[in-house]
């Protein structure tokens, strides 16, 4: 970067960041929860750098509870040696729904702003989560050495996407998911930019195929204002605004127009 090796490509991603923006991304809304969830993180680490960490470490010692739940299971360990991963999985478990909060609050008005711009009104994140305490997590240990896995955390949380009293997940068209996922994306640029970070780079691949022409003049004026956007289309004609470099990819060559 700039002339320097990296040591490590997390360096990068804390420098730079890269939204993207493809047709399997509506898994985010029409996945199941664990997509949201690593979705969400991420844009966790991104926005709140300083607990960027904080899935891996839960995961960590979720893991570490887990083995120690199996090993229970059979007889080869003792509620003494479960007992201190409990109380890491509490701690964790705590830190990551207050930061996962954190993150949605951060996010929902400008996701509600962008999904009401590309016609998509009354749009919201909803996160109705509570960290497992100690007490509850030892509660559910004996069927939790049965099964061999810990069943109260936010491992196991939904993140929902609504518009109104409609779960999008659900309820909600493909081309309504589609919009949904694009608004997040938009709403996480202007919140770094808001926190005084670079304007993120857009990588938006054939995000105009089942937009009209309204939203599509719509989107370019959005990303238009923010940092380098690249997007991808079968034709240029498709894009509504004339873009400040065209390359036109055929047989295997890029072509400067």
């Amino acid at each position: 970067m700039n002339g320097a090796t990296l040591r490590a490509a997390e360096q990068l991603r804390t420098t730079v960041s890269t939204l993207v923006f493809t047709p399997d991304r509506l898994a985010v809304v029409k996945g199941g929860p664990a997509v949201r969830r690593a979705y969400f993180d991420r844009a966790l680490g991104r926005l709140i750098p300083a607990r960027a960490t904080l899935p891996a470490e839960y995961g960590a010692a979720l893991g570490q509870r887990n083995a120690a739940l199996r090993r229970m299971s059979l007889g080869l360990s003792t509620a003494e040696a479960l007992e201190p991963w409990t109380e890491k999985v509490a701690e964790l478990a705590a830190a990551l729904v207050a930061a996962r909060r954190e993150t949605l609050e951060l996010l929902s008005p400008a996701f509600a702003d962008r999904a009401g711009e590309l016609g998509l009104p009354e749009c919201a994140l909803v996160y109705a989560a509570e960290a497992p305490s100690v007490e509850a997590l030892v509660a559910r240990q004996g069927r939790d050495v049965e099964r061999g896995f810990t069943s109260l955390g936010p491992h196991l949380d939904e993140i929902g996407i609504v518009a109104g009293d409609r779960d999008l997940r659900t309820f909600g068209s493909q081309g309504e998911q589609r919009l949904a996922v694009l608004s997040l994306l938009l709403a996480e640029a202007d919140v770094i930019v808001e926190r005084g970070g670079p304007p993120p780079l857009l990588l938006l691949d054939d995000v105009l195929s089942e937009l009209d022409p309204g939203r599509r003049r719509i989107l370019a004026a959005r990303i238009g204002a923010a940092g380098q956007t690249l997007v991808t289309s079968t034709s240029a004609a498709a894009l509504p605004v004339e873009p400040a470099q065209l390359l036109e990819v055929a047989t295997g060559m890029v072509t400067v127009r």
